[in-house]
């Protein structure tokens, strides 16, 4: 007499600890299957820019149980607005404008916060082998499974190994081949930093400001109301010798925001002494395929769209949720699940990937008439006629009928 047993859970790397590696370890755990996750930075990331949830990657968040947790970190912002040299208001868009769907959503949250609440949940599950400080710096797959050499030479060998590693992935990278095949300059760079809140920042409002030149700066309201995040956009020629140079990026920074007008000087300022200053090209991530044998792509390793789309938490989110459903449902069969995971998130990832009218470029004017011209458009935006025009536009990507999955647990 045969007895048939459930095939064990399968072994799954997650190389990454983001948003989308810890969503997919979260839903992966609550369906009976206890992922490694591996982390390059030696601990959690604090803070960072604001990212939102609207439309499908709000139902996943509450699909997910994690609204509870979101709205104890969520950020009071109210809204955008557009100031000139001297700081005077131009152009302001409340939040319920666009009934919560412009540019600052009904629900922001700090990208570390979200990180944490996802962290927090993962505790709760139950956990999982998560290792900060270590990264793969070797992977080989066969038809059965994926060998991993790590940063520290410890070796392994999993079933699945999912690279959720953002723009610059190292999975990628071995997997696939060089980032120059998928990767599209959009022609600009982006920097975040904290900086101390100033005297003249109104509370609770994202503010912007264009420079002649084709640069933007931005002051966002930051969960510690003593601090706020300091955005930058330049719209320039690529230059590779920027990659990694801290240096070259900031000396890049201070001769765009030079005699900019409003905060510019204090933003400079401020930057020299910043902790967590980032830096990096605008660039979209375009693939043939998310997949290949035993090895899959999450996130912006996968398909990122840059900030400029501004849906870049949204598809973190989502194909966290699709990845894990998928693997759930056919646990013990990946080349079933992964052309599956890809099937089913595309068309989000489509729409998701679009940028707005006229890219960088329009958004980045470089004359001072370009400026004024902008701030017009603005202000036809906020318009009673063009709200309806306006609406189409923002809930492009929310007409994605988002899956449902019933988790089941595997066999440990």
């Amino acid at each position: 007499m045969s007895t048939n047993h459930p095939a064990p859970a399968p072994r799954i790397l997650i190389a990454g600890g983001g948003i989308g590696g810890n969503a997919v370890a979260l839903q992966l755990l609550r369906a009976g299957i206890r992922a490694t996750v591996v982390e390059r930075a030696d601990a959690p990331r604090p803070g960072g820019q604001a990212v939102d949830l609207r439309g499908p990657s709000r139902e996943v968040a509450d699909r997910m149980n994690l609204l509870p947790g979101i709205r104890e970190y969520q950020l009071d912002e109210r809204g955008m607005k557009f100031v000139d040299a001297e700081g005077r208001d131009i152009v302001r868009m409340p939040t319920e404008l666009f009934d919560g769907k412009g540019a600052v959503a009904e629900i922001e949250i700090t990208r570390g916060d979200f990180n944490q609440v996802l962290l927090e949940a993962l505790a709760e599950a139950g956990g999982v082998d998560y290792r900060y400080g270590e990264w793969i710096t070797e992977l080989a797959q066969d038809e059965t499974g994926v060998d991993i050499t790590f940063a520290s030479g410890m070796r392994d060998r999993f079933d699945l190994v999912i690279g959720a590693d953002g723009l610059h992935s190292g999975v990628r990278r071995m997997v696939f081949g060089p980032e120059e095949q998928f990767s599209t300059y959009l022609g600009g760079y982006m920097s975040f930093f904290t900086l101390p809140t100033p005297e003249t920042a109104e509370n609770h409002w994202f503010t912007a400001h264009s420079l002649v030149g084709a640069t933007n700066i931005g002051l966002r309201p930051d969960a510690d109301p003593s601090t706020s995040k300091a955005l930058i956009t330049i719209r320039t020629e690529a230059d590779p010798a920027l990659r990694r140079d801290v240096s070259a990026q900031q000396d890049l920074v201070r001769r765009r925001l030079a005699g900019g007008g409003w905060e510019a000087a204090r933003f400079t300022a401020a930057m020299a002494e910043a902790t967590d200053f980032y830096f990096d090209e605008l660039a979209r991530i375009d693939m043939p395929t998310w997949w290949k044998g035993r090895v899959v792509l999450l996130g912006d390793a996968g398909y990122c769209g840059s900030p400029l789309s501004g849906h870049g938490t949204a598809m973190a989110l989502i194909g966290a949720y699709v990845l894990a459903g998928e693997i759930a449902a056919h646990a013990s069969d990946p080349e079933r699940a992964l052309p599956r995971y890809e099937e089913v998130l595309r068309p989000f990832v489509a729409k998701a990937q679009e940028l707005p009218p006229g890219g960088l470029k329009a958004m980045t004017p470089k004359t001072s008439f370009g400026i004024r011209a902008g701030h017009t458009v603005s202000k036809l935006m906020t318009s009673k006629a063009m709200k309806p025009l306006m609406m189409k536009m923002l809930t492009k990507s929310e007409s994605y009928d988002l899956p449902d999955y019933t988790t089941q647990a595997v066999s440990r």
